[in-house]
Formats: C-alpha cells, structure tokens, sequence
C-alpha cells in the first residue's frame, strides 16, 4: 500500500514534512507515493500528485488528507478510481494555530477570548519566537517546531485530548503519532 498525503495548507505540509524527518509518524517516507506529502486539495488541481498516480502501478492507495476545513468533497477523476482504496481525514480544526497555543499554554487565554478572535489572530497577537512574532508563514513553524520535534509532538497529542470530539469520520494528527 502506498499512501497520498494531501495537505490542505502550506502549514499542514510543513508539519507533517517535520514529523517524518524526525520518523515519528506510524509510517515512513518509503510508504509515501513519490516519498512525499503534498500541498494540494484535488487531485486534479496538482500535476505533480496526477504524475505519481499515473506512474504508480499499484491498486492500493490510500489518500490521506490533512487540513482544518476539508468541506469540500475529494473528487476522484474516473481514471484514478480503480488505485484509491481509501480516504481519511486527519482535522486540525478550528485552527493549526492551535498548536501554538498549546506549546505556550495559552489555551485558557485564548478559550475566554474565541468568540471574538480566531486562534490565528490571536496567535499573531500572543506567540512569538524570539523576537519574531507569528505571521502564519511556514518559515515560523519550521523555526518554532524544527528544533522542538518534542513540543510539537506533546501539542499534538494534547490536541486531541482537549479537543472536543471531531466529525465521527475526521481523525486527529495524533492518531498519525507513533507512540513507539
């Protein structure tokens, strides 16, 4: 079996690409169609994914798909429909800047507050790094996580903890964690 990451945002991606450097993802980089996750919400909106599919010979891929909103429906082209055994939905809602918030136990801060701000917003207000306050750029995320593959990993699993329940069929970044 061969899966296909698809990550929602530029963000998304960058976490998982950090989780898989660091091998602490229950799969490795060797099970990945074309040994990568990617930036992509449709299959038919990347060339790259389209390129792996076609070159892949298998029956056997399971899309995985990583992102806060996922409202829109996976189209499967026709051609396609015969290699796609499967989709799962790993949700980072409301936002991956949630993530942040829990490394910097800003939770109960931010939870006062959310009804008037969103966990971006108020992550750009109250996380920083040094001197560089957040700005939603992926940059950050590798600088902030990079280093702290730990920090990142304990928010994840905490995540979820704290988390009120998803969508029965929506999975957590922490059920991708291998607890090893």
């Amino acid at each position: 079996m061969k899966r296909l990451i698809m990550c929602e945002g530029a963000n998304e991606l960058e976490i998982v690409r950090i989780l898989l450097a660091n091998n602490l993802l229950v799969f490795g980089e060797d099970e990945l169609l074309g040994l990568t996750p990617y930036h992509a919400r449709q299959i038919t909106g990347n060339g790259q994914v389209r390129t792996e599919l076609n070159i892949y010979p298998g029956n056997d891929v399971l899309i995985m798909r990583i992102g806060d909103a996922q409202k829109e429906r996976l189209k499967i082209p026709e051609d396609y429909k015969g290699k796609i055994i499967g989709i799962e939905k790993y949700c980072t809602k409301p936002e991956l800047e949630m993530l942040f918030l829990i490394a910097e136990d800003k939770v109960a801060e931010f939870e006062k507050n959310k009804s008037t701000v969103k966990p971006k917003d108020f992550a750009k207000m109250h996380i920083s790094l040094g001197r560089k306050k957040y700005d939603n750029s992926t940059k950050f995320y590798k600088d902030y996580f990079g280093d702290r593959v730990d920090v990142l990993v304990q928010a994840i699993l905490k995540y979820k903890r704290i988390k009120s329940s998803h969508k029965k069929e929506e999975l957590y970044l922490a059920d991708l964690i291998d607890l090893k």
